[in-house]
C-alpha cells in the first residue's frame, strides 16, 4: 500500500479518529486510519472503558458489603484484584476488536505505525520494523490525543508514583494512596481504591474538588467522600515527593499554611493532560500550538491548508464524546455539508465515582457572571421513591434557568446513575427547550428521572414532592 492515495487520512485511531474515518467513508471518501498502538485510543484501552469496568467492580463490592440492608446475607466479601484487573482489560480488548470490525465494515484502511506530516498532503508512516511508507490525501486529520501531565520536578516512575495507566493495572492493592488532583480522573481513582479498602487521601490545589462542577455539587461530593473515609485537602500545595524506605514521602502545604508530612504506598498524579503534539511533523507548518494543544477554528481547521485537528489534541473539554462530535463536524464540513460549529455548553460531563456526578451547561456562578437573571430548581434524592428503593437516597438534581426567557442554562447532578440521566437535559438544551416544555413533559414513575422534572418544577415554585 506504499504511496497510496486517499481522500482523507486520520492520524490516530481513538474516538475522534476512527469516527472521522468512518464518517468519511459513509460520505463516499476513500479513508484510512494510521494508528501506532491500539484502535480505540486511550479512551477505549486505557481510559473511559477500562476505568468504568474497575469502578463497576468497586460498586459491586460496596453493594455486597451492604447486602444486609436489603435482607440478603452475602457473607464477607473479598477482592481478587488480579481478576478485577483482568476483566477490565478483557472488556477493553473486546471493544478494541469491535472498532477494527467497524472500520473493516466501512472499508476504511487501517495502517499500523507512527505517522508524521512530511509535506503538503503527505503522511509518512513507520511500522514496527522501521519500514517507512508515504501516503497522500487532500485532507489529513490529526487526532493524536493527549497524555498525562506531570508536575515540575515530579515525574511518574511507574513504581511509587503512578499515572492513570499504572493505576489501572495494580498488582497489589495499596494500603494507603495519595491522589494529587481532584478533577474527574483523580476522583474516579480515589473512589475506586477507597471502595476496595485503601485509605485514600486527596490533595487539590484549587479551593474545591471537581472544580469545573457547580460549587454546590462539589461541596456535596466532598461531604460524601469524607463520610466514606477519604481525607481531602483543598487549597493545598504539593512541595515534593520522594521515594523512601516507608514508601513515597510527601510534603503538602495545607490551606491554613500548616504542613502535612506523610508516607504513602502509592501516589497517583492526576493533574491534567497535554496534547500529543510532538513527532507528528507539524514543525515548519502553519499549525499553531498553544499551551500544549493545537489551535483550530470552529470547523477544526488548523493554520495549515488541508490539515485539521480534533479531540483531546485541540484542548478541553477532554471527553471522548466531544472528540467524536468534532470528527463528524470536521468531515461533514470537508464534504460540503451544512453543519454547525460545536457548542461546548451542550456537551455533558460525567464523573463515575460513588456518588456519580454529571452536568451540562452553565453552573449557577457562571450563569450569574454572564449576566443572566437566574432561577434555580433543586430536588433531593431523598424525596424520590426509586432512589429510596435502590437504597441510595443521597444526592441532588439542580437546574439553572434564565428567568426572562425560560432557557435551560445548565443542569447539575450528584447521586446514583446521574451519568445516565444527564442526557435528558442534553437533549433539552439541543432542542432549546424552555421551562414550559419541560414542565409539560411526562416522566415515568417510579424512576430516578422524575427528579429531573421536579427540579424544573421547583425552579418555578411548583414542586409537588418537595
Amino acid at each position: 500500500m506504499a504511496d497510496s492515495r486517499y481522500d482523507l487520512i486520520v492520524l490516530g485511531g481513538g474516538p475522534g479518529g476512527y469516527v472521522a474515518a468512518i464518517r468519511a467513508a459513509q460520505l463516499g471518501m476513500k479513508a484510512a486510519v494510521v494508528e501506532r498502538e491500539h484502535l480505540g485510543g486511550i479512551c477505549l484501552n486505557w481510559g473511559c472503558i477500562p476505568t468504568k469496568a474497575l469502578l463497576r467492580a468497586a460498586e459491586i463490592r460496596h453493594l455486597l458489603d451492604h447486602a444486609a440492608d436489603f435482607g440478603i446475607s452475602a457473607g464477607d466479601s473479598s477482592v481478587d484484584l488480579q481478576a478485577v484487573v483482568k476483566r477490565s482489560r478483557k472488556v477493553a480488548m473486546r471493544l478494541n476488536r469491535g472498532i477494527g470490525h467497524l472500520l473493516r465494515k466501512n472499508d476504511v484502511d487501517v495502517i499500523m505505525g507512527e505517522g508524521m506530516l512530511v509535506g503538503s498532503g503527505t503522511l509518512r508512516v513507520r511500522d514496527e520494523e522501521k519500514n517507512e511508507s508515504d501516503y497522500s490525501a487532500e485532507h489529513i486529520v490529526l487526532a493524536t490525543g493527549a497524555r498525562a501531565r506531570s508536575l515540575p520536578g515530579i515525574e511518574p516512575d511507574g513504581e511509587g508514583i503512578w499515572t492513570y495507566r499504572e493505576a489501572m493495572v495494580p498488582e497489589v492493592l495499596p494500603d494507603s494512596l495519595l491522589v494529587v488532583g481532584a478533577g474527574a480522573i483523580g476522583i474516579e481513582f480515589a473512589s475506586f481504591y477507597s471502595d476496595l479498602g485503601t485509605k485514600v487521601t486527596v490533595v487539590e490545589a484549587l479551593d474545591r474538588i471537581l472544580p469545573v462542577e457547580d460549587a454546590e455539587i462539589s461541596a456535596l461530593a466532598h461531604e460524601a467522600f469524607e463520610k466514606q473515609g477519604m481525607s481531602i485537602h483543598v487549597g493545598a500545595k504539593l512541595h515534593g515527593l520522594r521515594t523512601g524506605a516507608n514508601g513515597v514521602e510527601v510534603t503538602v502545604e495545607l490551606s491554613d499554611e500548616s504542613r502535612l508530612e506523610a508516607a504513602f504506598d502509592k501516589v497517583i498524579l492526576a493533574v491534567g493532560i497535554t496534547g500529543n503534539v510532538e513527532n507528528i511533523g507539524i514543525e515548519g507548518t502553519r499549525v499553531v500550538v498553544e499551551r500544549g494543544h493545537v489551535v483550530v477554528n470552529p470547523w477544526l481547521e488548523t493554520g495549515e491548508p488541508g490539515v485539521y485537528a480534533i479531540g483531546d489534541l485541540v484542548g478541553p473539554p477532554w471527553l471522548a464524546h466531544k472528540a467524536s462530535h468534532e470528527a463528524v463536524i470536521c468531515v461533514d464540513r470537508i464534504a460540503g455539508r451544512d453543519v454547525h460549529p460545536l457548542d461546548v455548553s451542550r456537551i455533558p460531563a460525567c464523573t463515575y465515582c460513588r456518588p456519580q456526578v454529571a452536568s451540562i451547561g452553565l453552573t449557577e456562578e457562571k450563569a450569574r457572571e454572564a449576566g443572566h437573571d437566574v432561577r434555580i430548581g433543586r430536588f433531593p434524592f431523598a424525596g424520590n421513591g426509586k432512589a429510596i428503593v435502590l437504597g441510595d437516597s443521597q444526592g441532588l438534581i439542580k437546574t439553572v434557568f434564565d428567568n426572562v426567557t425560560g432557557e435551560l442554562l445548565g443542569a447539575h447532578m450528584i447521586g446514583s446513575e446521574v451519568t445516565e440521566l444527564i442526557q435528558g437535559y442534553a437533549i433539552a438544551r439541543t432542542l432549546e427547550a424552555t421551562e414550559a416544555q419541560l414542565i409539560e413533559t411526562v416522566f415515568p414513575h417510579p424512576t430516578l428521572s422524575e427528579m429531573m422534572h421536579e427540579s424544573v418544577l421547583d425552579a418555578y415554585g411548583r414542586a409537588i414532592h418537595f
